[in-house]
């Protein structure tokens, strides 16, 4: 998909090309970060905070290599002026959690735009899920801890 850059970019616009981008995402699609966020832009999930392009393009890479399949879905999608809030499925499998069947993670991203020369980039992307619940409780191991932890945090 080629992204529109004429001066008749909105904020709409960026969000539909973000949308489509991770619902689309495959691990080729990486290197071209550059067209969707600024050179700056910050990042941060349950693992990682980073800043610039370079290293927000690096998680994506390594999402590829420890995952098998990994796929985003948008559920909801809101715009308020700059802010973006979408909701999400992100669907994966890994050979150590159940065998290698497919699980879910349901989380939601906020992004924040900017404009730089006439076209509307991610500046912020900060997403938001239950690492405990959504992860840790599948794991083998750590899975019955994170459980039995939950049991007792709510007896």
């Amino acid at each position: 998909m080629s992204f529109n850059t004429q001066s008749s970019d909105t904020p709409e616009a960026a969000l539909q090309r973000v949308v489509h981008f991770f619902e689309h995402l495959k691990p080729t699609d990486v290197a071209r970060m550059a067209e969707l966020y600024t050179a700056d832009a910050q990042f941060k999930d349950p693992f990682n905070e980073v800043q610039g392009l370079a290293e927000i393009e690096h998680i994506f890479v390594h999402m590829f290599e420890a995952l098998d399949a990994p796929r985003f879905v948008i559920t909801t999608q809101v715009l308020q002026g700059t802010q973006c809030f979408v909701t999400w499925d992100f669907l994966f499998a890994m050979a150590r959690i159940d065998g290698g069947t497919t699980q879910t993670i349901r989380g939601a991203t906020h992004f924040v735009l900017r404009e730089e020369a006439g076209l509307w980039r991610v500046a912020v992307h900060r997403d938001y899920w239950d690492a405990a619940e959504e992860l840790y409780e599948k794991l083998p191991v750590v899975g019955g801890l994170m459980r039995w932890l939950k049991k007792r945090a709510n007896s």
